[in-house]
């Protein structure tokens, strides 16, 4: 294979402490980083380089580790304008927009969904997202939510079935039957699509209960859980996701100390959605309150028509920084190392010998300027599986 080194590089986060400076963020000075095909194969001081079929001179610019988003809602249609505006003119958000969002995406086409989900992810790539999860919970019927993830997994590996987004209205009677057929004829369908299986686990959703049927039935069917737990209210989810070893408790905006505990024990990780919160003016995450706790944390967009259209993990990165109580290197190492700890993945997140080539060049020698230019469009190249990007 043709071999590539990218040198000259002012400050590399390998997100590796034992290459580094033995920080979490293993950041290595005058760095160079050698690729072979889709693989990071050596990292080092640029005087130490290896010889290599073809060389790129960063110019002392920075290199991180291309972003991992673990919670995105990408397959959908129509536009929500009309709610954000109100929203932002003094109307809560609750969750019963999302049934806005159904109607439209049940009318479209394959195409139409297929082009959509498309036209998002490409837009996160150019922003640096190199890995991207994307959930169903839009579709609510057999064979919509099917479709859904039909359609994701054209797109990503990691695909989340969401059949309990919210009860659609056609169940608005009968919540205790909609949870029977996620449970049975909707999870027959879907299961072969997707990796993950996901609850919004909150008032005007799904309860404690509820929730924990959802998720049991998809363990069976060999789904690894995930939950939308505690973005409105306190409730259960954080605790049931910790209880059913979920790779990611999503949102945690509502913590008790028990919860706090809890992710700071286990293995499931705290995921935070800053623009959700700046979306619906909410209250924001406590990140340094899970962070002294020891758990671990993850930032994503939550990119949905609704509560978070943002398909850029750089501008999470600013307002966890800004609202979130993350220093520039927790951030960045959230946006990372964190969703890779989200999805379970330990291949993508990092830039060290046998992980996956994704790297973003940014226009700037450090990543603390993701925070610091905040809105900037600071990425300058990305390679993802070892391919550089045509932006």
């Amino acid at each position: 294979m043709t071999t590539t080194a990218v040198t000259n590089i002012a400050n590399l986060v390998t997100n590796d402490p034992s290459l580094g400076n033995g920080t979490p963020l293993g950041l290595i000075r005058d760095a160079a980083v050698v690729i072979d095909g889709d693989r990071v194969v050596w990292t080092g001081e640029t005087s130490k380089a290896p010889a290599t079929d073809n060389v790129l001179d960063a110019a002392g610019r920075a290199v991180i580790p291309g972003f991992v988003d673990s919670h995105s809602h990408l397959v959908f249609a129509g536009d929500r304008t009309e709610e954000f505006n109100a929203r932002m003119s003094g109307q809560p958000y609750a969750a019963g927009g999302i049934r806005t969002t159904v109607a439209a995406t049940r009318a479209a086409s394959d195409d139409e969904l297929s082009a959509n989900v498309a036209r998002y992810l490409a837009e996160a790539l150019r922003q640096g997202t190199t890995t991207f999860e994307t959930k169903s919970g839009y579709g609510l019927s057999v064979e919509d939510e099917a479709r859904s993830l039909r359609i994701a997994a054209r797109h990503t590996d990691e695909v989340t079935y969401l059949g309990a987004h919210v009860v659609p209205a056609e169940f608005a009677d009968d919540p205790a039957g909609y949870v029977d057929l996620v449970t049975g004829p909707m999870l027959d369908a879907c299961a072969p699509h997707a990796r993950w299986i996901d609850v919004f686990c909150e008032r005007g959703a799904f309860d404690g209960d509820q929730a924990r049927a959802v998720l049991t039935a998809g363990r069976a069917r060999g789904l690894h859980p995930r939950v939308h737990a505690n973005q409105l209210t306190y409730g259960p989810g954080v605790q049931l996701a910790v209880e059913l070893d979920a790779a990611s408790a999503d949102h945690c905006t509502h913590l008790t100390d028990a919860d706090v505990d809890a992710l700071g024990q286990g293995d499931t990780v705290a995921t935070l959605l800053p623009g959700a919160e700046f979306s619906t003016r909410a209250a924001w995450p406590d990140a340094r309150r899970l962070l002294d706790a020891g758990a671990t944390v993850a930032l994503s967009t939550d990119c949905n028509p609704g509560s978070s259209f943002t398909s850029s993990l750089p501008f999470c990165v600013a307002l966890a920084v800004r609202d979130m109580g993350m220093t520039p290197d927790e951030a960045l190492w959230a946006a990372t190392a964190g969703g890779a700890a989200a999805l379970r993945r330990t291949d993508v997140g990092r830039i060290a010998p046998g992980a996956r080539a994704d790297l973003v060049l940014l226009d700037a020698p450090s990543h603390v300027h993701l925070a610091y230019r905040p809105g900037v469009p600071l990425v300058a190249a990305v390679w993802r599986g070892g391919k550089r990007v045509d932006r």
